[in-house]
């Protein structure tokens, strides 16, 4: 497809604000981080990552967690980074169409089809109502309309319910506003990690008439009710076929070889019903075509694959060669199917 570059404004516009927004101590951390794990020294590193940060669109925790400090310049320029993600979320998902991935009571009625649940509204007076879908699924899961990083994401047990009206007073005053049943994974899934229901995320680009798979990570949790990092998740890189390209990590300094939990081998990792994973993410894809750039999270079920949510400022999600031993990132991917 033709080129279209990203434009110098939008450029300009970002340093300028990433220059307001700096914080000298946490990049003085992130150095020493990388200064100690790769063995260099400490005010080479700061240099290098104010430089890569200023003029080669790489953000601070990029540079620490895809491992910049080892790798040759060559090797980082394949890499996407944060800052150019950002750049291509703010010209390819048009902004009067944002607002659906933003509100994941939006998102739910637009994409119910494709969620393959049944979810539902806490309003005033339906305490009824909401304590009879508790009962029918016997574990539920709330969520804040506008929430990211897995925030305000809540798991209940019918049986700890006892009082309808106060939970559902709760609720309210909480701003849980949404609420869905419970996925149920893939047998491959649960073999890591059974008690979260671990999700896979697809970062697409959709050009009006194909969609392109530009990255695929999986996500593992540590029982909690979602598999973000904040709740001691991490993620491994997979390959077209979706298996598994080495260990798992986050941007915490940790890599795990087998989940720690489950003792599961990371490595060995298979996502099944991979033409079905394919072929759901070009349907996604086209629903909201105004919005071609997303980072879209499935789970795949003994059924087939199930959208969890789109994310239209989709992150980034890339090889760590320290882990991995892959020293080149996706960014021809990206370049090859965008144009930029």
């Amino acid at each position: 497809m033709p080129q279209q570059g990203l434009g110098i404004a939008p450029r300009l516009r970002y340093l300028v604000g990433r220059a307001r927004r700096i914080d000298v101590g946490s990049v003085l951390e992130r150095a020493k981080e990388a200064s100690a794990q790769h063995k260099k020294w400490t005010p080479a590193v700061v240099v290098d990552m104010l430089w890569q940060a200023g003029f080669r669109n790489v953000g601070f925790q990029d540079y620490i967690d895809y491992d910049f400090a080892i790798l040759t310049a060559a090797e980082r320029a394949t890499y996407m980074t944060h800052p150019v993600s950002n750049q291509l979320s703010q010209k390819f998902d048009h902004p009067d169409f944002r607002y659906i991935f933003q509100d994941k009571v939006e998102f739910d009625r637009v994409f119910s089809e494709h969620l393959h649940r049944e979810w539902m509204v806490v309003e005033e007076g339906n305490a009824a109502e909401v304590f009879a879908f508790a009962q029918r699924h016997g574990t539920i899961v709330t969520k804040e309309p506008v929430g990211q990083a897995g925030t305000g994401v809540h798991r209940y047990h019918a049986a700890e319910i006892t009082d309808a009206e106060e939970f559902h007073r709760g609720l309210l005053a909480r701003g849980e506003l949404l609420i869905e049943e419970v996925i149920v994974q893939h047998a491959a899934l649960a073999a890591v990690c059974p008690g979260t229901v671990n999700t896979t995320r697809i970062t697409a680009f959709f050009d009006g008439e194909r969609t392109h798979i530009l990255a695929m990570a999986q996500k593992f949790g540590r029982g909690a009710v979602s598999d973000q990092m904040t709740f001691g998740g991490f993620y491994t890189m997979l390959d077209d076929n979706g298996r598994a390209v080495g260990p798992g990590y986050d941007s915490h300094g940790h890599v795990h070889a087998r989940h720690p939990d489950s003792g599961f081998l990371i490595g060995d990792f298979q996502l099944p019903m991979m033409d079905e994973v394919r072929s759901f993410i070009d349907r996604v894809a086209r629903v909201v075509p105004q919005v071609q750039y997303v980072g879209w999270d499935v789970v795949v079920t003994p059924d087939g694959p199930v959208l969890v949510e789109g994310n239209w400022g989709a992150g980034v999600y890339e090889n760590k060669p320290s882990a991995t031993g892959i020293r080149t990132g996706h960014k021809a991917r990206y370049r090859e199917a965008i144009g930029f």
